[in-house]
């Protein structure tokens, strides 16, 4: 190959997100020749209705597959947040105080998981497996096992779910700025150095627990924060929504977008591209009338096929870049 072939070749394999891009594309465009139903505004706020909670708390996921760890209990925090908020709520707090109640109950979950894994030293799987369980518990305790309706009134409501587009516009700005964070701070540096060589990290002088606490703490966050804004959007808080699917769907898109499970690399705009594929074929499927068990066929096979498509392209690059020496 002439060399500003594969100067051009090893470039766009070196654009991560290329790959997640074209088949969400691809999906696009088979979906909109199979059904007239697909290109509508009302179509496209169906879609982004999925997206969003997958995205926002994907972003975190990704912060912490990428420094080696894992939050299975993020989708219970998305569960537990908007009725921590009605708990405030009623006990005579303002709405707004409410919610940064919720949102701080929510990080501080977070804080638990990183300390009990990092002071303690219990795999991450083994810790939020088990707050996982304990937050479900404690849902189906405040809510009696029952929805609530959410907050209806006043513009705090419409910016955190209950107008049309804030959810996903919520989604947008944490996706940027996670990617801000992951790839343009000293923060985001650490992160991945965490992942990729926690003993040469932790000899560079890089505080890995802290780095790994502080990634806990913001998933969590995200999580609490998407679940008061589903919540909101719907005009209930449902102790049965979340859970593990939330949580799963979440994990999945960070690695279809590219997020490696065993920590180093990964992009919070690949996994934005990953739920976003993941929304796309579960609309088109419902629109074309494919039975809803077949997803589950297909986002196994996405996973499976992302995870030997981004080995293929980690050595694909590193051949490249050594014929370039």
């Amino acid at each position: 190959m002439p060399d500003s072939g594969r100067s051009a070749l090893l470039g766009l394999l070196r654009i991560r997100e290329l790959s997640i891009l074209l088949v969400t594309v691809a999906a696009a465009g088979y979906f909109t020749a199979t059904s007239d139903a697909f290109n509508s505004a009302e179509n496209y706020q169906t879609i982004a209705q999925y997206v969003a909670p997958w995205a926002i708390i994907a972003t975190g996921q990704v912060m912490l597959l990428i420094c080696g760890e894992i939050d299975l209990s993020a989708g219970f925090v998305f569960t537990l947040a908007p009725f921590t908020l009605m708990l405030f709520s009623v006990n005579g707090a303002p709405l707004w105080l409410a919610l940064v109640g919720a949102v701080l109950v929510s990080t501080l979950i977070g804080v638990v998981n990183g300390l009990i894994r990092t002071v303690l030293g219990i795999p991450s799987f083994i810790t939020t497996l088990g707050m996982a369980f304990l937050l479900q518990g404690l849902v189906l305790i405040i809510s009696d096992a029952r929805p609530v309706g959410a907050p209806s009134e006043g513009w705090l409501v419409g910016v955190f779910g209950g107008a049309r587009w804030s959810e996903f516009a919520w989604a947008v700005v944490i996706v940027a700025l996670g990617q801000l964070l992951l790839s343009a701070t000293r923060f985001g540096i650490h992160t991945r150095a965490t992942g990729g060589n926690p003993v040469g990290a932790a000899e560079s002088g890089i505080p890995v627990n802290r780095v790994k606490i502080v990634n806990f703490a913001l998933t969590s966050t995200l999580a609490g924060l998407a679940g008061i804004l589903q919540g909101t959007r719907v005009g209930s808080y449902d102790p049965t929504n979340g859970g593990f699917t939330m949580m799963f769907f979440a994990v999945a898109s960070a690695v279809i977008g590219g997020t490696a499970l065993l920590g180093g690399s990964g992009t919070v705009v690949g996994a934005f591209l990953g739920a976003l594929l993941l929304g796309i074929v579960f609309d088109g499927f419902n629109l074309t009338g494919v039975s809803a068990n077949a997803f589950n066929v297909v986002l196994g096979a996405a996973i499976l096929l992302a995870m030997v498509l981004n080995v293929s392209l980690s050595l694909l690059r590193k051949r490249l870049a050594a014929r370039e020496l």
